[in-house]
């Protein structure tokens, strides 16, 4: 008889602390620095991922706060300049990094404590170990050259490790430093809960300490407590006046009372899973597993708010922060563990005076809390604090959050307008005041207009392997294409589904800029270029290159105004479609410029890329010349229209990893019979070309009804497709749509009906046809 070994269960957690305590990981953003604490024995490992990137080091002794490098094996240098520059300017990170330093009894002040790790010759991937001989607070830096957008010089990340050498000292990864000097800083730890005041304008963060760890929290309008009246956050008033009828997993951006007025609104948001508004924890529920006597948040908060005169409550309506459930089709509550990791955190604003409770839950018999409850920590910062309002995004499952950002063109667009929308970890207009999605959709159509696309990601490959990665890694042949040349392709997993699509600029012999949507696309070409064993460095320069195009039919009359090229480059009137130019604004002494003859509208139009120090600079050029052809700011809403009508895909709607370009409607992006070179995903879009089982078609929609994203499509009873993409044409002066359809249903003509409601008892008519709606022939971006 077999005997059969116990199944041992061991996921895939990366960056989560209760599954490896003896490692943390922490990121250097590039041009920046980062402050973390070592004790005797620990070891650091500072690793230059994307290669090409110095490096510096401080170190102080953590008992005096004196300069200490030698504790590290190191000697400073008088070509290590960088943390001394930085901590002596006026930026927002010197003050942070000489804050942190001062908590921790530094001398911020010492600039020769400084040794020059690496200079900017490094591999991808090089690391450099170190040991402190003793207690020590290091500074690692990762210094910046003066750059611009037609140089391959923007600073890049570096990441450092710690493996500590004595991890039962650690009980929890260290805390973050406060986002500003913190009024209260206190924890909360498993099964109990506290309460606490705040004034309006005041700031609170809930800071989930070591990850997948709850937080329940309930708040009292102040003054009407003195009054004798509990007056509490509003389940049904804020899901109502925020246009949501059911709870589901998010925030709120406001959260209102019974008498509908606003109580707090959110922040900063690092983790974007939670739900809101059901119960905290109770006895009964505890009691109905079996577990009697078990503590519970309700009962905690109900103990904790008895000083303020607030009746106890079985159980309490809260903001369960952190808490990961979901509700299926038969409006079941499914419970699983959180997605929030060691240091991340919910800011929230007070906006009147309040009573907040916040517990951390200890719940140890499902999974809400990771099955191992841990600390909560509470800080509240004054109402003078300037705190951005941010979301944040990661590269890959284990990297650190990136808040949002703004733009170097943001201080001129937020003049216009106050509807931003958080797109890919930017901040981007979404309409604009005085103007509207359909104005700004008409200036671009008729006349000329410009948006901020910033949030696209640029990536530099460089090197003598450079155009070999590329082709081995996008379906386009990269051979072909000639140094100022541009051209669009898909990038491909090997089972042919699509990670991303993008433009890519061939800027000289072995110098490219790969320009897409997706910050996993410069990892994921580093990996291949580490497989291969490639001499080829990748970049990430997003943050050193922001863009704005200007499309519509009188942006070339506009541009070869104020764009000035040299000699050895096209001038702005003769530059062709798919083509790159480097020259200035306005004269040969303005700051530098690069312009593609590209876009995302189906018009005449350029996209002109800066360093975002001359944003506001080519902002304000494009805008004063641009007012004698009726320019328009445009916003994301108006460019969803203008790109439907020209059939331009979008991530996650047109194309997933679960989608090829073939099915994406781009199949024009993989030439298999030409191209000879073997790519990522050849083998299987030779299969899936020769037997395809979708495609990308229109839909010509009868009626005025509205479709959307995700609508079913339907022949008879049997779903055959689904809406990808709709709009109301403002030029067809009809509602269309782009739908990924079963191949057999793909023929112009075919008659399909679109699905509302259960997608049974409404439908609505359409009849397929060309994805282009506007334009097919692309007479007038070619114009």
């Amino acid at each position: 008889m077999l005997i059969r070994r116990p199944v041992v269960t061991r996921p895939h957690e990366p960056a989560l602390f209760a599954r490896a305590p003896a490692h943390e990981r922490y990121r250097v953003a590039g041009g920046g620095c980062t402050v973390v604490a070592l004790q005797a024995g620990d070891t650091l490992d500072i690793v230059d991922g994307e290669g090409l990137q110095a490096a510096e080091l401080a170190a102080f002794d953590a008992a005096h706060g004196t300069p200490l490098p030698g504790a590290l094996g190191l000697q400073a240098s008088p070509h290590a300049r960088f943390i001394a520059d930085l901590l002596s300017s006026a930026t927002p990170d010197a003050a942070r990094t000489r804050q942190a330093l001062a908590r921790r009894g530094c001398n911020a002040s010492a600039p020769h404590a400084a040794a020059q790790l690496w200079a900017h010759d490094t591999p991808p991937g090089h690391t450099r170990r170190l040991v402190a001989q003793q207690a020590l607070v290091v500074v690692v830096a990762a210094p910046a050259r003066e750059g611009s957008v037609d140089t391959q010089h923007a600073p890049t990340d570096l990441r450092l490790t710690i493996a500590r050498a004595n991890p039962a000292l650690v009980s929890a990864p260290p805390l973050p430093d406060p986002l500003a000097d913190p009024l209260a800083d206190f924890t909360i730890h498993p099964g109990t809960a506290r309460a606490y005041t705040v004034r309006a304008g005041e700031y609170i963060q809930v800071l989930d300490v070591a990850g997948r760890q709850c937080s329940d929290f309930v708040a009292f309008e102040r003054a009407s407590l003195e009054r004798g009246v509990t007056l509490d956050l509003d389940p049904t008033v804020t899901r109502t006046l925020n246009g949501n009828a059911y709870p589901l997993p998010g925030l709120y951006a406001k959260f209102f009372d019974r008498n509908m007025q606003p109580m707090l609104e959110v922040v900063r948001d690092t983790v974007g899973r939670h739900d809101t508004f059901a119960l905290a924890c109770t006895a009964r529920y505890y009691e109905s597993q079996g577990y009697f006597g078990h503590a519970n948040c309700s009962d905690n908060m109900s103990a904790a708010l008895a000083p303020y005169g607030v009746q106890a409550r079985p159980g309490w309506p809260a903001i369960n922060f952190f808490f990961n459930t979901s509700i299926g089709a038969q409006q079941q509550i499914a419970v699983d563990e959180p997605w929030s990791r060691p240091g991340d955190y919910v800011l929230l604003r007070a906006l009147t005076d309040l009573v907040c409770v916040s517990t951390s839950c200890p719940d140890d018999i499902d999974p809400a809390n990771g099955w191992q409850p841990t600390d909560i920590q509470i800080r509240t910062y004054a109402d003078k604090e300037r705190i951005s309002v941010s979301m944040a995004t990661r590269s890959t499952p284990d990297a650190d959050p990136v808040l949002t950002r703004e733009s170097g063109f943001h201080p001129r667009t937020s003049a216009l307008t106050r509807r931003f929308a958080e797109y890919r970890g930017w901040w981007l207009a979404s309409a604009y005041d005085n103007h509207g999605a359909t104005d700004e959709y008409h200036a671009c159509r008729e006349r000329v207009a410009m948006i901020d696309l910033s949030a696209l990601r640029k990536f530099e490959v460089l090197g003598p392997d450079a155009e070999a990665l590329l082709q081995h890694c996008l379906t386009r042949d990269v051979r072909k294409l000639a140094v100022g040349q541009v051209v669009y392709s898909a990038m491909c997993y090997p089972h042919g589904g699509m990670l991303d699509d993008g433009t890519l600029l061939r800027l000289g012999p072995d110098a490219f800029r790969w320009i897409c949507g997706e910050d996993y696309a410069g990892v994921w070409l580093r990996e291949q270029a580490a497989a291969l064993g490639m001499k080829v460095w990748v970049k990430s320069a997003s943050e050193h290159i922001h863009n704005v195009a200007v499309q519509g039919p009188a942006s070339r009359d506009l541009l070869r105004e104020i764009v000035w090229s040299p000699p050895t480059q096209p001038a702005l009137a003769e530059l062709g479609w798919f083509r790159l130019l480097t020259g200035r604004l306005g004269a040969h002494d303005g700051p530098p410029l690069m312009v593609t003859r590209t876009g995302y509208t189906g018009e005449l139009g350029y996209e002109l890329w800066c360093h975002p120090r001359d944003a506001c600079a080519v902002w304000d050029r494009v805008w004063q010349a641009g007012q004698r052809y009726g320019i328009a700011p445009l916003g994301l809403e108006a460019l969803d229209m203008l790109r439907i009508e020209a059939g331009l895909v979008f991530a996650g709607h047109e194309f997933s990893d679960e989608t090829d370009p073939f099915e994406a409607g781009i199949g024009f992006t993989v030439p298999l019979k030409s191209k000879a070179d073997d790519f990522i995903g050849r083998e299987a879009l030779l299969e899936r070309h020769a037997h395809p089982r979708h495609a990308l078609v229109g839909l010509e929609i009868d009626g005025n009804e509205l479709v959307h994203h995700g609508d079913c499509v339907h022949v008879g009873r049997a779903q055959v497709g689904v809406v990808t993409s709709a709009t109301r044409s403002p030029l067809l002066g009809r509602t269309i749509a782009l739908c990924r359809v079963d191949a057999r249903y793909r023929e112009p003509g075919t008659l399909v009906q679109i699905g509302k409601l259960d997608g049974q008892q409404k439908r609505i008519d359409a009849r397929v046809g060309a994805p282009v709606f506007y334009d097919p022939q692309k007479t007038r971006v070619r114009a």
